[in-house]
């Protein structure tokens, strides 16, 4: 069961990155530009250095897998893969269609339907 976690939606729509830790969730939305892009990974470790979150083996990153911008998924794939070879996390993907709105509710769902999978070798890019 995946209880902590990191959840990053970086397709160029909503882009939006979540932490839920000891059943709290906490959101952060970005407008869409370029420059998001360069401070993904800086907004992340301003996220769990301000909630003081231990990134260990059983902490899961889960990640937006497409449809959507190609520099996004690719950065956003990138960060969740540096992380899981960095602290051993477990590393998951999901498909935006799968999640309608990018909340703690629908992501519960996400996952209790088992929606996402170990298998991040297929993004969907739009063309």
């Amino acid at each position: 069961m995946i209880n902590n976690f990191l959840i990053i939606s970086f397709t160029g729509k909503n882009n939006s990155i979540g932490l839920m830790v000891n059943s709290k969730f906490f959101i952060k939305k970005f407008q869409t530009n370029i420059k998001n892009n360069e401070m993904l990974v800086d907004n992340i470790l301003q996220l769990i250095k301000e909630k003081n979150v231990k990134i260990d083996k059983n902490f899961s990153v889960i990640v937006n897998i497409g449809p959507g911008s190609f520099s996004g998924i690719r950065i956003s794939l990138a960060v969740a893969k540096g992380i899981k070879l960095a602290k051993g996390t477990k590393l998951y993907g999901y498909l935006d269609t799968d999640l309608p709105e990018f909340n703690v509710k629908n992501i519960s769902l996400l996952i209790k339907k088992n929606l996402i999978e170990n298998n991040l070798i297929k993004p969907v890019y739009l063309s």
